[in-house]
């Protein structure tokens, strides 16, 4: 199998942690051809979609630990077409850029793609779980999106609660969420200021949540693949803030899913599969779904450490990938088969 890797630079990776270089370590395993592109790195060649791609050399014998491989891999750089691909491996960070999306568009027929074009461009922001209906707040906590300052200021001051979550539509890794209070007003102003009006005379969309009683606690990180949990692990806020994304200075533990969650993961799987959503990340709290993560979940390394040596997700990952292919490789061939018996009749 050729996987291709639409990711963030290699330079950026986290030797350590990243959760794209263990899934690629774990192809390379496997003797998969991998290679890597940033989304700025797709081209058309003669009405052909290709990459400038870095591709990964085959190892005789792959390191045993996620920063042995990124410390001896070795890399070469290659113009290669997306449609000799057998998958497309979607690992950039937000925001999506939908330019790339059109580059895709011409290969998704040809190539295997994870997650599908029609799911990101339907979940890549926020406002994705708001598509699961849940109008009585049973698995969502009551959240408003608007750009409007004085709507959302009404919001807070009719909120039963004093605390309230703001943050950014497009944000990710837990940056610009704030937790806001209805004590401190004189303040909130001007927050919405920063966050809503750019300085070009263009606005942006905000998030208004209410304040899920625990929060302080931490959250939870469930990894679905094709509609299940693989993994989950327990976010720990750190002492100096109330995000408990690693990324922002929190810390993991273990964690076994409640009969909530589980629900959660049931009620919300099947939606996931039909866009096309096989590998997300979702975030909860107390039973209630807080975000998607469609489109470059992380986790799958700390929930390894946490869970070790029992788990191991990029191997279900991949796992999956390779599935996948080799369904879409039989279509391809009961297709061709069907076609001579027609021509040979």
């Amino acid at each position: 199998m050729n996987i291709c890797f639409i990711m963030y630079p290699w330079e950026q990776i986290d030797p350590e942690n990243d959760t794209t270089l263990a899934l690629i370590r774990e192809c390379v395993k496997r003797n998969h051809g991998v290679a890597t592109c940033t989304p700025a790195n797709l081209t058309i060649r003669n009405s052909v979609t290709n990459a400038f791609c870095t591709v990964v050399n085959r190892m005789d014998k792959v390191p045993g630990t996620l920063k042995g491989f990124y410390k001896k891999v070795t890399l070469r750089d290659e113009m290669l077409p997306l449609a000799g691909f057998d998958a497309i491996f979607f690992r950039a960070n937000p925001p999506l850029d939908p330019i790339m999306l059109n580059f895709l568009d011409s290969v998704k027929d040809d190539v295997f793609i994870i997650n599908s074009l029609e799911g990101m461009r339907e979940a890549n922001n926020k406002l994705y779980t708001a598509a699961f209906g849940d109008a009585h707040n049973n698995i969502i906590p009551n959240t408003h999106v608007s750009k409007n300052k004085k709507y959302l200021i009404k919001q807070i001051k009719e909120s039963k609660s004093d605390k309230m979550i703001l943050k950014p539509l497009n944000g990710f890794g837990g940056s610009g969420v704030i937790l806001i209070e209805r004590s401190a007003m004189s303040n909130i102003n001007s927050l919405l200021d920063f966050y809503i009006s750019n300085a070009d005379g263009t606005s942006n969309y905000v998030i208004l949540q209410d304040y899920i009683p625990g929060a302080d606690q931490g959250d939870v990180r469930i990894l679905l693949l094709n509609g299940e949990p693989v993994g989950a692990m327990r976010r720990i806020p750190g002492s100096d803030d109330h995000r408990s994304n690693v990324s922002a200075g929190g810390s993991v533990a273990k964690h076994t899913l409640s009969k909530a969650e589980k629900d959660l993961c049931k009620q919300i799987g099947p939606k996931l599969v039909k866009d096309g959503l096989y590998f997300v990340g979702i975030d909860v709290i107390g039973g209630k779904l807080v975000e998607v993560n469609v489109m470059s979940p992380g986790g799958i390394t700390y929930i390894n450490k946490v869970y070790k040596p029992k788990v191991k997700v990029e191997e279900r990952v991949i796992d999956f990938v390779e599935g996948k292919v080799l369904e879409k490789l039989q279509q391809f061939d009961r297709r061709v088969r069907l076609r001579k018996t027609v021509e040979d009749a």
